[in-house]
């Protein structure tokens, strides 16, 4: 599959979200149409509709020194360019992060954030939202080789004296000595701690993200990476060297930063064995002994990595970039670069489309169901009333003041009930908002202030290690505290519907349920996944302060942002959980005053019974035109709404 496939297929899925979101609008101009909209709805909507605004597909490459990295990502996205855009020097291998994407407010440009900012007690997330902490430079980017001029600047150098290398975690003093270099004077480090490029290539404006990282010394001296930027990534590109195989770091590389980002799964993971050139005249020429050593290379890669063979593709890079910009077929193909371009197009967007519809059916799915639900059942009871109606004998009086009687009995008690639906929902409002407190900032930042305090006075990892793991041991008590309140608070809310649907014949409620377990879960995700960090062999070795300090605030807000979420998903729940039921008492309050007012049209009329059902019948139509404009809109989404009823 060639690049322009992959292309495609980008256009296909940005085409696919644009989509979407048009019909999730064309939804909520439907319940605004018929004013079935609350707060509730329009908050999960809109949010929703941001969600597919600014979605990006993340690509984030990952290597050891001297994989050809940064020529692979020139090779599949930049070629057209003619030039080797991204500067690929071995240099590279100690130079900073670099997130290429396109910023359509803001248009080209590369902001670079100085290596000294380490220094500092604010995180990358928080260092993005500052443009004015960044050193900008612009470019026109329709001009290649002013963009080359400007990313030159990516490998950029300075040098400094050994205490502030050591200060900045950068100073390896072990690594130094294999090398021969003993207590040097001054020390050669990036100018640059982390790099962003927005230029509006054409597949940056569909939403693609690239992720490009420099090896394992920036992986272990920068925990957000690791523990925040590539977790997040929809797909992960390990890079190894064909002549070498998978190495010792590679394999550390592997183990503490690309496994665990995965959670052990290998989807959305592909591994690439570059420089396959380097072994075409090594073989003299001979086709099937060359293929035999890569798949012989291959097999004992994927041994190591405990991977699926099929999950390595071997290329040449160089090769390929060199084939798209002369345009030579045979040498593309002899590269390789086509199956994993393959790769991408097919199985990362299938994967990405499938994230995204799991999402918005998450989200609004509910609510859209159940607002099919609704309509349906009124259109059903609108139906039945009509023919219950064409069977009656109006003439009779009696059988008339009886169904008359009947309404009205039904309308009283209604309204007794209604009264205590509005006193359920204040303990339930009153229930709600203290779940939402157990997650508060208050308590939340008591917690986090407390241990930052303690682990700025330890002058030992040992130390900090302990506060950070009392740290997470208050924030899985406040988790488990909130859990009886979670349990109480949704008892309540199923009382409620039980009652109406007891009572009044009220339709099953597929009632969405609020777990603390999840986010139970991800703390401890988070504690691990630092665990493993802390005791890997670059960051054991180098016993650097700094790093774990970095590691410990990366946790700490990866926790912060959990419980932030855990509230904020509580409000959501909070907001939405008797919507359903408050409109099924709306709707039920209609039917039963649009009934009394017939019967009280039919007894005046007199003989014009038919007249009266004519009303009935046109009403329906309206009703119907509802339902069916519905149906469309579901329909155009392409989600799975259920639960429907057995009608839907």
């Amino acid at each position: 599959m060639r690049n322009l496939e992959f292309k495609e297929k980008m256009h296909e899925y940005s085409q696919w979200r644009t989509s979407l979101a048009q019909s999730i609008e064309m939804y909520h101009e439907w319940l605004n149409r018929y004013g079935l909209n609350n707060a509730h709805s329009t908050n999960s909507i809109l949010n929703v509709i941001n969600g597919l605004e600014n979605d990006r597909i993340t690509l984030a490459f990952v290597a050891e020194f001297s994989r050809g990295k940064t020529e692979l990502i020139n090779a599949l996205f930049f070629a057209e360019t003619g030039v080797r855009l991204l500067p690929s020097s071995p240099g590279r291998t100690t130079m900073s992060p670099t997130e290429i994407f396109y910023d359509e407010k803001e248009g080209s440009y590369l902001r670079l954030l100085n290596i000294e900012s380490r220094l500092e007690d604010i995180s990358l997330a928080e260092l993005k939202q500052k443009p004015d902490r960044w050193t900008e430079i612009k470019f026109n980017p329709d001009s290649p080789t002013q963009m080359q001029e400007a990313f030159s600047e990516l490998i950029a150098t300075k040098k400094v004296d050994l205490v502030m290398a050591d200060r900045l975690g950068l100073w390896d003093e072990q690594e130094a000595a294999s090398r021969g270099v003993i207590n040097p004077e001054v020390v050669e480090i990036p100018c640059w701690r982390h790099a962003l490029i927005s230029f509006p290539h054409p597949l940056l404006q569909q939403g693609l993200s690239i992720i490009d990282t420099p090896g394992l010394n920036a992986l272990g001296t920068e925990p957000e990476l690791t523990l925040s930027m590539l977790p997040s990534s929809q797909a992960i590109i390990f890079m190894l060297a064909a002549d070498t195989g998978v190495t010792k770091s590679d394999l550390e590389m592997w183990l503490t930063h690309i496994s665990r980002a995965r959670s052990g799964k290998t989807q959305g993971l592909a591994v690439v064995m570059n420089k396959i050139d380097a072994m075409w005249d090594d073989i003299g020429g001979a086709n099937a002994d060359y293929e035999a050593s890569i798949k012989s290379q291959i097999k004992a890669s994927a041994a190591i990595l405990k991977i699926d063979e099929n999950s390595i593709f071997p290329i040449s890079a160089k090769q390929a970039l060199l084939a798209k910009i002369k345009g030579d077929e045979n040498l593309l193909q002899k590269s390789q670069l086509p199956n994993l371009e393959s790769f991408l197009a097919a199985d990362i967007l299938k994967q990405k489309r499938n994230i995204m519809i799991n999402t918005v059916t998450r989200d609004i799915g509910g609510l859209v169901g159940e607002s099919y639900n609704f309509v349906n059942t009124s259109f059903k009871h609108a139906t039945e009333q009509l023919e219950e109606f064409k069977k009656v004998d109006f003439r009779n009086q009696d059988m008339t003041g009886k169904l008359m009687s009947e309404t009205r009995d039904k309308q009283n008690d209604y309204m007794a009930n209604v009264e205590n639906f509005q006193s359920s929902r204040r303990v339930f409002i009153i229930q709600a908002k203290m779940l939402i407190d157990s997650f508060s900032d208050e308590k939340v930042e008591a917690i986090v202030n407390t241990a930052k305090h303690e682990i700025s006075k330890s002058l030992t990892t040992y130390g900090m290690k302990r506060h950070i793991r009392k740290l997470f041991d208050d924030l899985r008590d406040l988790l488990q505290n909130s859990i009886d309140t979670a349990n109480e608070t949704r008892r309540l809310v199923m009382a409620i519907h039980k009652k109406f649907r007891d009572e009044h014949g009220f339709r099953d409620i597929e009632l969405s349920v609020f777990s603390v377990k999840n986010y139970q879960i991800e703390l401890e995700q988070i504690f691990e996944e630092g665990e493993v960090f802390r005791t890997s062999t670059r960051v054991t070795m180098t016993e650097q302060h700094l790093v774990v300090e970095k590691l410990y605030s990366t946790l700490i807000a990866k926790a912060r942002s959990v419980i932030k979420q855990a509230q904020t998903d509580a409000i959501t729940w909070g907001n939405g959980a008797l919507t359903p039921l408050m409109q099924q008492i709306k709707e039920h309050k209609k039917q039963i005053e649009s009934r009394l007012q017939m019967l009280r049209k039919i007894n005046a009329s007199k003989g014009g019974v038919g007249e009266s059902i004519a009303t009935l019948e046109a009403e329906l139509e309206p009703m119907k035109k509802k339902k069916d404009e519905l149906a469309i809109i579901i329909k155009s989404m392409q989600l799975d709404t259920r639960p429907l009823d057995s009608d839907g």
